[in-house]
């Protein structure tokens, strides 16, 4: 899979996402994350990307030209036969999720458009932009941070990127549950033993107990969650027996 960053800074970007399990994905050839300077295609002699408003305001704007024709070149360089979406990270799009991951995970390529200083001019947005994500109700200086996370949650689902591809599938949010508490050796730390059921080598108990586990940690933690899972009766009762109070009709 091919990911393309548009950014102001792809020393920060391929810093982080050099590493780890990431990086080795990119050794083996597996992933392919290339970074694309937009201040490149500046058409001054100052490689500035950014001018004043029109209208007034505060700060400045990334000018429309310089981010086009970045995308113009890796648009000459795309293996697929569709043009790759291209995400622009803002606080105004859809909220990332899981779902958005494994959705976006099934493309060949992706390339994100990291905005800075007051944003992005609006036309160029309109020309090239597909997708509008945000990673949370919150405001951060660029979109290098959000297009790094992104990155990582869609490449782990790529087939080959983990050791073990089955770890994918069962983790935190998967069928909207949480994921289950999890231990190591020694047997006992600091007084606190392993969960028996662990030790005992019954797959079946040890599957329900993780189930049972996932559920009351999810209806602790994020009980938002519940209305989405597929529960049995039974799971929906151990649900309600540990919702907090203020989340327990029963209970205001």
């Amino acid at each position: 899979m091919k990911f393309y960053i548009m950014t102001l800074f792809p020393d920060m970007v391929l810093q982080g996402l050099n590493t780890s399990i990431i990086g080795r994905a990119m050794d083996k050839g597996i992933l392919s994350i290339e970074a694309v300077n937009i201040r490149d295609y500046a058409f001054n002699k100052h490689n500035s990307v950014d001018d004043y408003p029109y209208g007034g305001g505060a700060g400045m704007l990334m000018q429309a030209e310089p981010v086009y024709q970045a995308y113009k070149a890796i648009e000459k360089k795309k293996t697929a036969e569709q043009s790759p979406r291209v995400i622009c990270l803002s606080p105004q799009g859809r909220t990332f999720s899981q779902g958005m991951a494994e959705e976006l995970a099934g493309e060949e390529e992706l390339i994100f458009l990291c905005g800075h200083y007051e944003g992005i001019d609006e036309r160029v947005l309109e020309e090239i932009v597909t997708d509008y994500v945000s990673i949370g109700d919150y405001i951060l200086t660029g979109g290098e941070l959000p297009a790094m996370i992104m990155v990582d949650a869609i490449s782990r689902l790529v087939p080959g990127v983990l050791h073990n591809d089955v770890s994918a599938e069962f983790e935190s949010f998967q069928d909207s549950l949480l994921e289950y508490p999890q231990y190591s050796r020694p047997e006992i730390w600091h007084d606190k033993k392993v969960p028996e059921v662990l030790l005992s080598g019954h797959h079946a108990n040890i599957e329900k107990w993780r189930r049972e586990q996932s559920v009351i940690r999810t209806a602790r933690n994020r009980p938002d969650l519940l209305e989405k899972a597929a529960l049995t009766e039974k799971e929906k009762e151990l649900a309600e027996k540990f919702l907090q109070p203020e989340d327990n009709c029963d209970n205001i």
